[in-house]
C-alpha cells in the first residue's frame, strides 16, 4: 500500500496493530513511527490500538506511556493494559492500573473484569477476588456470562478454594469447554484428583467435547493417584479424538504412564511423538529418575542437547535426582555446575536439595553442609530435611541431632519434622529423649498427618489412610496386608 503511494488513514492504523500479535517482522514502534508521521496520534481509535498492541506484545512500558496521556475516561485502553500486564505475569501492575481505573471513574466492564480475577488468581489474593465478585458481579454491575462464569471457577480454583469454585460452576447456566477444563484443572491444582476424574466423566455425559487443556489435565489426575486403567482408556480417547499431535497432551501420557510404573510405554510414547519440545524430553527425564535408571536417564539428557533443544530447571530437577538415588556424585556435581555455566540458568532451592541428597547418601555430610552454607538464598526445610535423612542413615546422630532441632524450631506445627527427630534418637538408643520428642509433641497439640495412598481396582479408585477402617473390606485387607508383611519378613526385605 505504501509502495503504491497510497496514504493510510485512521481506519487503516487499527486493522494494521491488531494483527501485530501475530507477526514476527513487524513491531508496533515501527507502525507507531507511522502514525505519528501522518498525525493520527490524537484518534482514539488509533491510540487505543497502539496500547493493545504494545501491551500484546510485551512493550508494557510504551503502553503505560501511551495510557499516562490519555486525559479521557475511555475504558478500552485501560482494559488492554490490565490484560497486558496479566498476560505477561506482572499480576501486580494489572491490580494496581485496576484501582486506578476506579479512582479516576472510569467504567468497568465485563473484559476488564476477567483479567482482574485472572489477576487475583495468579497472586491468589482471594480477599480482592472475592470484592470483586461481589461488587461487581453479583450486584450486576457486570453481566454474568460464561467468560466472566469462567474466569469466577478459576480464580477460586487458584486460590485454593475449590468448593467455591465448584458453587460458580454449578450456578453457570451455560457453560463451554474452557468452563469445564478450568474447573477441572482446579480440582488438579488442589489434589483432588477423584473429584477431577468424577467432573471429566459428567463433561463426556453431556457431551461436551474435552480439548487438549482437558487432556492434559486429566492426564495428571490418573499420574497422581496411579489409574493406570484410566489412564489407558484416556489414550485410546485421545488417539479416536486426533489429539495425539498435541505436544501438551504427548507430554501428560509420558507423565502419566512413567508415575504408574511403565516406562516402556512412556518410552513408546516419547519414540511415537513428531514434535518435541522441552516438555517431553523433560518428562521421560524425570520417569527415568524415578525408576531409578540414571545411566538411561543421563544418555536421554545428552540425546536432547545433541538434539538442539535447551533444558529447563525441571529438567535439571530430574537429572541430579537421577544422579542422586545411583550415588553418581561427580556426575551429580558436573550437571550442577554445568547449568549457569553452560545452559545460564541459575540453580534454585530445589537444584541445591538434589545436591544436599546426593552428597548425603553417599556419606558426605560435611560436603552436603558446604553446600547448604554456600546457597544464595535461605534452606528450605526440604533442604534441612534431606540432610537429616542422611543423618539417619550413616548415623550420624550429633549432626542429626542439631538439624532436627533447627527443623522443629523453623515449622513447630509439621508433625514430620518431630517424627524425623524422635527416629534419629530411637536409632541411636536415647530413649529419653524419643519420649520427650513425643511429649513436646502432644504437648502442642501438633496432629500426626495420615499417610494416603490410592489403589485403583477394576477401574474403581479408592483412597486409602494409614490405620483406615472405613472400607467395607477392611478385615480382609488387613489380613492380606498382615500375610504379605510376614512374607517380606520371611524374605529379609523388612524387619
Amino acid at each position: 500500500m505504501l509502495r503504491e503511494g497510497v496514504v493510510p488513514d485512521e481506519h487503516t492504523y487499527p486493522l494494521v496493530l491488531k494483527v501485530l500479535p501475530k507477526l514476527s517482522d513487524i513491531r508496533p514502534d515501527q507502525v507507531h513511527a507511522q502514525v505519528l508521521k501522518f498525525g493520527y496520534c490524537a484518534d482514539s481509535f488509533v491510540r487505543n490500538s497502539l496500547v493493545a498492541a504494545y501491551a500484546k506484545c510485551g512493550g508494557l512500558a510504551s503502553a503505560r506511556n501511551l495510557l499516562d496521556g490519555i486525559s479521557d475516561r475511555d475504558p478500552v485502553p485501560w482494559t488492554a493494559m490490565i490484560q497486558g500486564y496479566v498476560e505477561n505475569d506482572q499480576a501486580s501492575d494489572a491490580l494496581a492500573v485496576f484501582d486506578k481505573m476506579r479512582t479516576l471513574g472510569v467504567h468497568v466492564d465485563e473484559v476488564a473484569i476477567v483479567s482482574v480475577l485472572k489477576g487475583c488468581g495468579l497472586l491468589g489474593n482471594v480477599w480482592l477476588g472475592r470484592c470483586v465478585h461481589g461488587f461487581y458481579v453479583a450486584c450486576g454491575r457486570v453481566k454474568w456470562d460464561v467468560y466472566v462464569g469462567s474466569a469466577l471457577v478459576d480464580m477460586y480454583a487458584k486460590c485454593g478454594c475449590c468448593d467455591d469454585a465448584r458453587e460458580q460452576f454449578d450456578e453457570m447456566p451455560l457453560r463451554n469447554v474452557v468452563t469445564w477444563s478450568t474447573m477441572i484443572t482446579g480440582y488438579v491444582q488442589c489434589g483432588r484428583y477423584k473429584s477431577a476424574l468424577s467432573l471429566f466423566r459428567d463433561m463426556l455425559l453431556e457431551g461436551q467435547a474435552p480439548n487438549e487443556v482437558t487432556m492434559a489435565s486429566i492426564l495428571t489426575s490418573c499420574a497422581q493417584t496411579g489409574a493406570l486403567g484410566q489412564g489407558r482408556w484416556i489414550h485410546g480417547y485421545v488417539n479416536r479424538s486426533k489429539l495425539e499431535s498435541s505436544t501438551v497432551v504427548g507430554t501428560a501420557l509420558v507423565d502419566m504412564y512413567a508415575k504408574c510404573g511403565c516406562i516402556d510405554e512412556a518410552v513408546m510414547v516419547f519414540n511415537g511423538m513428531l514434535q518435541k519440545d522441552v516438555y517431553p524430553w523433560t518428562a521421560l527425564i524425570n520417569g527415568l529418575a524415578i525408576h531409578g535408571y540414571a545411566y538411561q536417564c543421563l544418555d536421554l539428557f545428552s540425546r536432547m542437547v545433541k538434539d538442539g533443544v535447551q533444558p529447563n530447571e525441571v529438567t535439571f530437577i530430574g537429572v541430579l535426582s537421577a544422579c542422586s538415588h545411583s550415588g553418581l556424585v561427580e556426575q551429580g556435581r558436573y550437571h550442577f555446575g554445568s547449568m549457569f555455566k553452560d545452559y545460564s540458568i541459575r540453580p534454585k532451592v530445589e537444584h541445591y536439595g538434589c545436591m544436599v541428597d546426593l552428597l548425603g547418601r553417599a556419606g558426605m555430610l560435611k560436603e552436603a553442609m558446604l553446600v547448604i552454607e554456600s546457597m544464595p538464598m535461605e534452606p528450605t526445610p526440604g533442604v534441612w530435611g534431606a540432610l537429616l535423612n542422611a543423618c539417619i542413615i550413616h548415623e550420624e546422630f550429633d549432626l542429626g541431632e542439631r538439624v532436627g532441632k533447627h527443623l522443629i524450631e523453623m515449622d513447630p506445627r509439621h508433625s514430620g519434622r518431630y517424627a524425623l527427630l524422635a527416629n534419629l534418637y530411637s536409632l541411636s538408643k536415647k530413649w529419653d529423649d524419643d519420649a520427650s520428642v513425643r511429649m513436646t509433641m502432644k504437648g502442642r497439640r501438633v496432629e500426626k498427618t495420615r499417610g494416603s495412598s490410592w489403589t485403583e481396582v477394576s477401574g474403581i479408585l479408592t483412597e486409602f489412610f494409614a490405620m483406615d477402617e472405613s472400607h467395607p473390606e477392611t478385615e480382609a485387607i488387613y489380613e492380606m496386608l498382615d500375610g504379605l508383611t510376614k512374607v517380606m519378613k520371611l524374605n529379609g526385605i523388612c524387619r
